[in-house]
């Protein structure tokens, strides 16, 4: 049981591996943090240029 413990210890591509994924959550919130905001200005935009029409 030890040396299998040891092993899983000791073995460095499980910690690489989860070193890759927080970097892509990291890049995939702020993707969807900067696209919420970007479209939150494009629907105010559109409000605006709607208002401007007459009835």
């Amino acid at each position: 049981m030890l040396p299998i413990l040891h092993r899983l210890l000791s073995d460095e591509r499980a910690a690489t591996a989860i070193e890759y994924s927080l970097i892509a959550l990291l890049i995939s919130v702020a993707g969807i943090v900067s696209m919420t905001s970007v479209g939150q200005k494009v629907v105010n935009l559109l409000d605006q240029v709607i208002a401007g029409f007459p009835p």
